[in-house]
């Protein structure tokens, strides 16, 4: 193939905008901010589930001591009964006295047994209530510092999307000034190189880094200035300046 020196020379240029592109791609992908809010938006969802339980154990205490409350209720309003029978004279009957005392005893202890239970109740509902108190607090400052750091990642991924825009616009007024068949072979190498040309520079593709050979800088000061060559490393175009060494 054959191409201008002047055309190849601007392949240079092409294959550096290539580069800002690439280097650009990267940064997007590997943005700090995108893993950082992937891993707050991880920790919210286990934060979520952690104020979501303790809820629910909150509200079990609550509808349990609610029960203990109605069940000692009962208790008292049986006790209450059993005393106005008692106080009235109604019951005259020895044993009837007797059994009506014993129950009312026996109410009495049920109803102290039930007290303490809901007392338990209280402490451990106390220490429910305080514990979503404190995850609903992590969950509501997570939230917002997860709104913080998503503004951050916007804010980037929008300059670097600028740049990136800028650049590819740069890129294709460049690649509009190559002659189409040259611009073809640059761009297949482009697929399997991120660049498909590098510079001549004192005997060294800049592409691969490779030092040429005494035989392929001998070729190469052979070939005619508007020869594409290549490098027989790397295979991409060898692009010759006066850096070139030959």
């Amino acid at each position: 193939m054959k191409a201008a020196p002047e055309a190849q020379k601007r392949l240079l240029d092409l294959a550096e905008l290539d580069l800002v592109i690439h280097r650009l791609m990267h940064r997007r992908r590997t943005l700090p901010e995108l893993a950082e809010y992937e891993e707050t938006s991880a920790r919210l969802a286990r934060l979520a589930t952690q104020v979501i339980a303790a809820e629910t154990e909150a509200g079990d205490l609550a509808r349990e001591q609610a029960k203990v409350e109605s069940d000692v209720e009962s208790v008292r309003a049986r006790a209450a009964r059993d005393q106005q029978r008692l106080d009235s004279g109604q019951v005259s009957s020895p044993r009837d006295l007797a059994s009506l005392q014993s129950e009312i005893a026996s109410l009495k202890r049920r109803q102290n047994d039930l007290e303490e239970v809901i007392l338990e109740i209280m402490e451990r509902r106390e220490a429910a209530d305080a514990q979503v108190q404190k995850l609903t607090a992590e969950r509501d400052s997570l939230s917002a510092a997860l709104e913080a750091i998503a503004a951050r990642r916007d804010a980037a991924l929008a300059e670097i999307d600028r740049e990136l825009a800028e650049t590819r616009d740069r890129r294709g007024k460049v690649a509009g000034e190559i002659p189409p068949d040259l611009l073809g072979l640059y761009e297949k190498l482009r697929e399997q190189y991120e660049v498909g040309a590098a510079m001549l520079q004192h005997g060294r593709c800049q592409g691969c880094k490779v030092v040429l050979s005494i035989a392929e800088l001998n070729a190469i000061r052979a070939a005619a200035p508007d020869e594409v060559v290549r490098c027989e490393e790397c295979r991409r175009i060898l692009v010759r300046t006066p850096e070139s060494g030959l």
